[in-house]
């Protein structure tokens, strides 16, 4: 029967709205990546030559403002996730994620053009970048949950695991091709314009959105934009344990482990390969995501999801951990590679499990929590990559990261042994 046979490969691409998203977001992503890397160099460039020391204790400390600067942005970018992602997860469940999508990415749009001014005119200060970036991060708490609930209504539920690897590898094609012409762009032309190609790249995944048959309506009908709805979310997430593993572990993971925001210094310190080099570097992890994505797009399912799962994120740790003690840049590109490999694995898992198990009414509100710990992880471990680089040095924040996210890995397989026995069949 059609409903026990194994779905075909690339079996989400059948479905014209999927496929319709599913292009449009790859440009959008391309321009996005583009200017995450353009922006971390942008501010490397803006605090290089300048210095810094602190009185503590009597002791005078020498820090790195270019570290401090990097791990900046991770604090600008999670407190408007920490202020908004909720709000954003609730209105994704009670009004319409397709026309919510529209008005964000049209946002956005606007504020990738707003930085390309600031670029071309010289307006364009570290206080300037940590504000957009901000404002930025604000809209991605509204535009996430919106996007990560509405595939689902778009494919079978037999075809997510197959529609969420497709995602995760347009997203590494975008994010090796990305950072790789924004590193060329930045070498030869004003960085303005990495900003500028982002500011159009939106205008795709808005006319995607426009063309879709899909036109949904309010998943939770019942309920309206108030902390009762909220607390539904948040007491469905907090009482299923296998959800609640998933996002502990990827939370501190990637706090531990964030070392795409010390590429800059990597490149420009422990490499000595400059901009270029650094634009290279930069689609490793990238390409190690992209050989898995395909991989798991190519396969039609994952039985032991749980083990596969955590022993994907213990090799995360480790490959880290390696990448801090490189001082080859043939040996750190193959590192953070295998980063990047060991990273899409666990996310492909960890988004298929969450989007099964979650009710479509409460998918929203589960996303948007789930936001504030997978960017909450990332955004907060490279403040505190930063600090601790700015003290000890680059290898040691990033060596100590993957060491530690080891530890936890292993302490989440023992708190939650539902997640470790976890399979397809659930």
């Amino acid at each position: 029967m059609q409903s026990t046979t194994t779905p075909p490969r690339f079996a989400a691409l059948r479905h014209r709205d999927f496929r319709l998203l599913w292009a449009g977001n790859f440009i959008s992503i391309f321009g996005t990546q583009m200017q995450l890397t353009a922006i971390n160099w942008h501010i490397y460039q803006l605090l290089a030559g300048a210095s810094l020391t602190i009185d503590l204790f009597g002791w005078s400390i020498d820090l790195n403002p270019e570290a401090l600067g990097l791990g900046g942005l991770g604090l600008v970018r999670i407190i408007p996730i920490a202020l908004f992602a909720l709000v954003g997860g609730t209105l994704a469940d009670i009004t319409n994620r397709r026309t919510m999508l529209i008005w964000t990415n049209a946002i956005a749009a606007l504020l990738a053009l707003t930085l390309t001014v600031a670029s071309f005119t010289g307006r364009d200060s570290v206080a300037a970048i940590y504000l957009l970036t901000a404002l930025t991060s604000a809209t991605a708490a509204f535009m996430g949950p919106a996007m990560q609930s509405l595939i689902p209504n778009l494919v079978p539920a037999r075809e997510l695991t197959n529609a969420i690897s497709l995602n995760s590898t347009v997203r590494q094609i975008a994010t090796i091709a990305g950072p790789a012409l924004a590193g060329l762009l930045i070498a030869v032309a004003d960085i303005g314009w990495v900003y500028a190609l982002n500011t159009l790249s939106f205008a795709a995944i808005i006319l995607a959105l426009v063309l879709m048959h899909h036109r949904g309506h309010a998943a939770a009908t019942d309920t309206g934009l108030n902390f009762k709805a909220i607390q539904e979310g948040w007491h469905f997430v907090r009482h299923t344990r296998i959800i609640w593993g998933t996002m502990i572990l990827d939370f501190f993971a990637t706090f531990f482990s964030s070392a795409r925001t010390m590429l800059p210094l990597v490149a420009g310190q422990m490499l000595g390969v400059g901009a270029a080099g650094y634009g290279l570097l930069s689609t490793a992890e990238a390409v190690g995501s992209l050989l898995a994505g395909v991989i798991l797009s190519l396969r039609r399912d994952i039985y032991r999801q749980g083990l596969v799962l955590l022993s994907s994120v213990a090799v995360y740790g480790a490959a880290t951990a390696l990448f801090g003690l490189s001082t080859s840049f043939a040996l750190s590109y193959v590192l953070f590679g295998l980063v990047g490999a060991a990273d899409t694995i666990s996310t492909v898992i960890r988004q298929t499990i969450r989007q099964l198990m979650t009710p479509d009414h409460l998918r929203g509100r589960m996303t948007g929590i789930n936001q504030i710990f997978f960017m909450g992880g990332p955004q907060l471990g490279e403040l505190e990559a930063g600090v601790v680089a700015a003290i000890f040095g680059v290898p040691f924040a990033i060596v100590s990261g993957g060491i530690a996210t080891i530890v936890m890995t292993g302490w989440v397989a023992w708190k939650y042994p539902r997640l470790r026995r976890y399979t397809s069949e659930g």
